[in-house]
């Protein structure tokens, strides 16, 4: 099979497609054959040798694929059969033509959603549903201060913290994803080019925000606990940023009687996993289908073909994306 490659670490001129052994699927597996992959940070950052796939997975590139199940494995409990569309949760591997992955971290692809779409929600959304509901415990009424708001992850958050009830608020670098961003439901949003701290403390009254999404780390650390709420929760999952903090975090930090949340989801455990897809399979998926009247649809930003993976990486190491950047794989 094809895949996506790099021989050593370094920037995109690295990326090639390389011809590889497909692989075979292992007890409770599928093997999957890949129509679609999507971008994630995680994939720049494997490519620069700064992030290493788990234990026992895949060195290939992909955290997420759309496709149909083309094998069944030993031990398959019978939830599908060969030829059923299905997208994936990976822990990498999907930016090929085929990927193994376990049965239970597949789902169905909702009625309306073409495979792109569908390759742009696993890892994305359930990134974002994990961070709001099981790190954040996001309540009705929340304000919910979102970084990165034009971003895969953050338009999957602007939705769902809608859907939860609560009120999304967004930092972005540019008129235009901060436009896209409120077209998504974000109730406000704020150029992180200024102080978005201040800017959020006067939209919430000086109350400050109960939940912060923040892939970002170092360099937001004072702006965050500054507009941090009495008891707020911050959730930190990434560190474009940096990862160093210089300053008073922890006095300002416990004033606010904040907490500081990290929260990843790629080296999880399987059984985690499977507990997680299954929640978002059950309560968040029904409502991408095209007869939902109050429909989630994943953004995609552009879709690229596998062999123009180099652009790809480009393109997003660009900030330019609002949205998923999608993969299409050679059929």
């Amino acid at each position: 099979m094809l895949a996506v490659y790099f021989d050593q670490p370094g920037g995109p001129e690295n990326l090639y497609l390389k011809e590889v052994a497909k692989p075979s699927p292992g007890e409770g597996e599928v093997l999957l054959k890949v129509a679609a992959s999507a971008l994630n940070r995680a994939d720049l950052l494997q490519r620069l040798g700064q992030y290493d796939p788990p234990p026992g997975a895949s060195s290939i590139l992909g955290l997420e694929a759309s496709g149909h199940v083309a094998e069944l494995g030993p031990g398959c409990k019978g939830h599908w059969k060969i030829g059923d569309l299905a997208m994936a949760l990976l822990p990498g591997g999907g930016q090929a033509q085929y990927v193994t992955v376990h049965e239970d971290l597949l789902m169905p692809i909702p009625k309306g959603l073409t495979l792109s779409q569908a390759a742009a929600i696993p890892e994305a959304w359930i990134t974002a549903f994990q961070l709001l509901h099981l790190a954040g415990h996001v309540q009705v009424g929340d304000y919910v201060l979102i970084h990165a708001g034009s971003s895969g992850v953050g338009t999957a958050a602007i939705q769902l913290t809608r859907k939860a009830g609560a009120i999304p608020l967004v930092t972005a670098g540019s008129p235009h994803k901060l436009q896209m961003a409120e077209n998504l439901g974000a109730a406000a949003g704020f150029n992180y080019r200024e102080d978005f701290s201040e800017a959020t403390l006067r939209f919430t009254k000086g109350v400050g925000v109960d939940i912060i999404l923040d892939c970002v780390g170092g360099s937001y650390w004072e702006k965050n606990v500054n507009c941090l709420a009495l008891d707020g929760r911050w959730i930190l999952y990434g560190l474009i940023g940096g990862a160093d903090v210089n300053g008073p975090l922890f006095s300002k930090l416990l004033f606010k009687r904040g907490s500081l949340i990290a929260s990843l989801l790629r080296p999880r455990d399987i059984k985690y996993k499977q507990a997680l897809v299954k929640t978002f399979t059950e309560q968040i998926l029904p409502y991408f289908s095209e007869d939902c009247p109050q429909r989630l649809l994943p953004v995609v930003d552009r879709v690229y073909h596998a062999t123009d993976i180099r652009a790809a990486h480009e393109y997003m190491e660009a900030n330019k994306n609002v949205g998923k950047i999608v993969l299409e794989l050679p059929q």
